[in-house]
């Protein structure tokens, strides 16, 4: 359960807004406690191991609403993943007519634009080669510096039923070192486009991405990718699949140039009462070579997982997943970061 918090206006004076309702920002906090065990079972060369799982999450939700309608809202992740983080997130106005305006941490529109697709939960997995480059999501192009924005539209835009648009950028600071690629400048775009048909509601999202490189010795931009993705929503049932492909480089140490960039995922979900029954696959693929040259050679990764949860009491869940998965580097199998694993634990929600 979120508990609403009354701070101090601290946050409206500081920006020295005009026409803010002199009262206190509202704040709202979330987070979660996950324990559980999870055991991977590797191939050639790989450990088998039993290991804890223990995590947390927390995070404040800040907003407040001017004389005029406008909202202005932002964030402070506090723990991630169960570790420190003390990250504040960007700025988000929400104007009256249903459009949002992003900045200084904004994100992308191509991010945004990419339809709600099941994945298995858990908190299995099998590590992978530092030196495979394949992607592991549809958005894996999706890079841009902080200082930018990301403007999306109110529902129906244009006057089109179901149709959302949005456009972003943002504006590197040209801090170029040498074996290194970072986002100069990106742009980017994305939709989405909701309908009915018949009793299924579909989502259909594209968007694409290209972020210059402030690298003088990369070929490849920073990243450079097109995305497409789906999802159908029929009682109790969601189905869901999304492709991307493109070019980039990869931040690595020194960081490396990825040609031939494809990822694909599908997924289904099931509700059953107070059960959630998950199963999605996903694979994804890229040649990489060092700055200033073109991979010859694949790297690959590709899973399937599943998981059941199911809601023991509100804000109480208990999940059990199983993931299996299968990673080549330069076109050569890596047993020993390939293999199964198996997670079973709890998280109570807050």
């Amino acid at each position: 359960m979120k508990k609403e918090l009354l701070i101090a206006s601290a946050l409206t004076a500081s920006f020295g807004l005009a026409n803010v309702a002199e009262a206190a920002a509202n704040v709202s906090y979330s987070g979660s406690v996950t324990r559980g065990v999870t055991q991977d079972s590797l191939g050639g060369g790989g450990a088998n191991t039993h290991t804890a799982v223990t995590t947390g999450e927390l995070s404040f939700a800040i907003d407040q609403t001017t004389d005029s309608g406008i909202k202005w809202s932002t964030s402070l992740s506090v723990v991630d993943e169960g570790s420190p983080e003390g990250d504040p997130g960007g700025l988000t106005l929400t104007f009256t007519d249903g459009s949002t305006l992003d900045i200084i941490e904004a994100g992308s529109a191509f991010g945004g634009a990419i339809a709600s697709i099941p994945a298995a939960g858990g908190s299995q997995g099998i590590t992978n080669t530092s030196t495979n480059n394949a992607p592991g999501d549809l958005d894996w192009a999706d890079s841009s510096d902080a200082v930018g924005f990301d403007w999306g539209s109110a529902a129906d835009f244009g006057g089109v039923e179901g149709l959302t648009v949005g456009v972003s950028a943002a504006f590197g600071n040209d801090t170029y070192t040498a074996n290194s690629s970072g986002p100069e400048t990106t742009y980017s775009a994305g939709l989405t486009y909701a309908m009915d048909a018949g009793d299924t509601a579909v989502t259909v999202g594209a968007g694409f991405i290209r972020a210059t490189s402030d690298s003088t010795a990369a070929s490849n931009e920073k990243s450079n990718s097109q995305s497409i993705s789906i999802s159908a929503v029929t009682g109790n049932l969601t189905l869901g699949a999304g492709y991307s492909n493109g070019d980039g480089t990869a931040a690595k140490t020194p960081d490396v140039e990825i040609d031939s960039v494809s990822w694909v995922e599908a997924g289904a979900k099931y509700v059953s009462g107070d059960m959630t029954l998950t199963v999605s696959t996903g694979t994804g693929k890229a040649s990489d070579a060092a700055i200033g040259s073109e991979g010859s050679e694949t790297d690959e990764t590709s899973s399937v997982s599943g998981s059941l949860a199911y809601t023991i009491a509100d804000g109480i869940s208990a999940t059990f997943g199983y993931t299996d998965v299968d990673n080549s580097d330069e076109s050569a199998g890596v047993d020993g970061n390939s293999g199964s694993s198996w997670y079973i634990g709890a998280t109570v929600s807050f």
